[in-house]
């Protein structure tokens, strides 16, 4: 874990601060701390098969070279097996990111041999919003529609934005197209995963999770579209943690609808992005 968190949070895309201000808050706090609080949160959602995103990605990979013939590997941009060791002279990459960010996508471009040959983005192709809207009617059939719909993207520093990322937009390009989709008004587009003192993008997922129910609002589903695995971000911060405040703050009913996974329309949409 501290080995994974020092590379994450040593790349100059994730954290933008000067050098000689963030090494030694790094290695002088943050790691000394931060890795035994991130080990309990991965205990809440490990499974026999190991990490979700994990699992997930490479059943993802695998299915994906079944349906097309074509011969998919599958990296992570931090951690193992890295992209320099999976990559192939000629390989397209496709990153898992939905919507382009530079501490997302940016960063994956800064370490893939063939930068040209990149997915910069697909949160608008229409076979992504498909297999989302999938996702939430098959959900809704199983366990009933909620009157609130929440999307919770992953946050991002306001400074980014405001220096020029197009992460926002993109979520909220997103957030739109899946909700007339499913011809649902009744939603809000909130933002998680807030790391260290800043501004970061508003409103925050769990505060206003926790606004909802002590203003009156019994039941929430709670869908998360940047992310096409689910993970820790979306297991243990959403479906444990906020739901948690949701409950003790008067809610009565929270439903996560879990991420698109190994759905058909999933590997479906993902070849569709892939031929572009």
């Amino acid at each position: 874990m501290r080995a994974y968190l020092a590379e994450f949070l040593s790349d100059r895309r994730v954290v933008n601060l000067p050098r000689l201000l963030w090494l030694p808050i790094l290695h002088g706090i943050v790691l000394r701390t931060r890795p035994a609080k991130s080990a309990e949160k991965y205990k809440l959602v490990w499974t026999p098969e190991g990490s979700p995103l994990a699992f997930h990605t490479a059943r993802q990979a695998r299915l994906l070279a079944e349906k097309t013939g074509w011969k998919v590997d599958y990296a992570m941009r931090y951690g193992e097996p890295s992209i320099a060791s999976r990559w192939t002279k000629g390989a397209l990459t496709v990153p898992l990111y939905p919507q382009f960010s530079f501490s997302t996508t940016e960063s994956v471009l800064d370490v893939v041999p063939d930068p040209a040959r990149v997915v910069r983005e697909f949160h608008q192709h229409p076979a992504y919003i498909s297999a989302l809207a999938a996702s939430v009617r098959s959900y809704w059939a199983q366990h009933g529609e909620s009157g609130k719909l929440v999307m919770s993207f992953h946050g991002l520093p306001q400074r980014s934005v405001d220096l020029g990322d197009p992460y926002q937009a993109q979520c909220l390009a997103t957030a739109r197209l899946l909700a007339a989709a499913l011809d649902k008004k009744d939603y809000l587009v909130t933002f998680q995963s807030r790391f260290g003192a800043a501004k970061w993008l508003q409103p925050y997922t769990e505060p206003t999770l926790v606004e909802l129910a002590r203003s009156g609002v019994r039941s929430v589903d709670v869908i998360c579209p940047g992310f096409v695995s689910d993970c820790l971000e979306t297991l243990e911060e959403i479906d444990i943690g906020a739901r948690h405040a949701f409950l003790s703050a008067g809610g009565e009913a929270f439903h996560y609808i879990p991420c698109l996974n190994e759905s058909p329309e999933w590997i479906e949409a993902l070849a569709e992005i892939v031929r572009g």
